[in-house]
């Protein structure tokens, strides 16, 4: 499985990766495997965020809105599977 990085341009997102935004008030970009988007508890974030936020994302790319801590323990994990 894929570690988790952050990333700056928009170029390096490798086969089988996305790219999201996250962050509370300052959104810093991650690049994470697409695998993670089937694990349950990546799920409830993102329906987490979408109940809160909705589907309006400015930035471009999928947006959570969590804190960065709290994304980086669970990838974390999900790295860990």
């Amino acid at each position: 499985m894929g570690i988790l990085r952050k990333s700056s341009t928009s170029g390096d997102v490798p086969k089988c990766h996305c790219a999201l935004y996250v962050g509370e008030s300052q959104k810093k970009r991650f690049v994470v495997p697409v695998s993670y988007l089937n694990q349950p508890s990546f799920q409830d974030l993102l329906a987490q965020a979408e109940e809160e936020f909705g589907f309006d994302h400015p930035i471009g790319g999928l947006t959570i809105h969590c804190k960065e801590d709290v994304f980086i323990d669970l990838t974390t994990r999900l790295g860990r599977l």
